[in-house]
């Protein structure tokens, strides 16, 4: 299933105060628990005199890994409500958002807010930093590979890529080419590809299934 992810390597903060106190979200993209837990620990040091780190992230393409932390505020006060932000958001095409983690810094500023008023700030911190972070659509992608006569193999590639088809690379031996290609994943992929090369090339093509990758666009 499709997914949307912040670009790698993006960085993205957000801050909102709420009667005095400061609330600093930032967004990166992780792919692991350990990755998501090193940047929570590198917040701390970044900002050791601030009261808390409060931290949810979502991870993998089934989005099965959801963890969150209140960091010290009063139980389901803030990790739950940022985590709920995260899995509820929606980004290009309607795609549910993944691989990403959220640490709301919190500055306290002397005032109260109980816990009907931290859950608001919380949540509203991280829909804030997500409303304006920049999103990708993640899209499997089945690989496939055919061989192409060596005396045909320019051409076939030219006539490949002049009709969209996702060339991934070409390797060249002695008595053939084994050309790689990529298609949005589904149950009929290899048949949608299969047929539409033949009608391409004029011949029956086969193909050699070569796993997945993932597309950021």
């Amino acid at each position: 299933m499709d997914y949307c992810v912040l670009p790698p390597g993006a960085r993205h903060q957000h801050s909102i105060e709420v009667r005095r106190s400061v609330f600093s979200t930032l967004l990166v993209r992780v792919e692991t628990e350990k990755q998501a837990r090193d940047v929570i620990a590198g917040q701390r040091r970044l900002h050791h005199e601030a009261r808390h780190h409060v931290s949810a992230f979502v991870l993998g393409a089934d989005r099965d890994i959801r963890r969150s932390s209140d960091d010290g505020e009063p139980s389901g006060t803030a990790g739950i409500p940022t985590l709920e932000v995260l899995v509820g958001h929606r980004g290009p095409a309607d795609t549910p958002l993944s691989d990403v983690l959220a640490v709301t810094t919190r500055w306290f500023g002397g005032i109260k807010l109980g816990a009907s008023g931290l859950l608001r700030a919380y949540g509203e911190s991280a829909s804030a930093a997500l409303s304006g972070a920049p999103l990708l659509r993640r899209t499997m992608r089945s690989l496939f590979s055919t061989e192409l006569p060596l005396s045909r193999a320019g051409r076939d590639e030219g006539i490949l890529r002049a009709a969209g088809i996702a060339v991934e690379g070409i390797d060249y031996h002695p008595d053939r080419a084994e050309i790689h290609l990529a298609v949005e994943s589904g149950p009929d992929a290899e048949q949608r590809l299969s047929q539409h090369l033949a009608g391409l090339l004029s011949r029956p093509v086969q193909l050699v299934g070569e796993g997945i990758s993932w597309l950021d666009r």
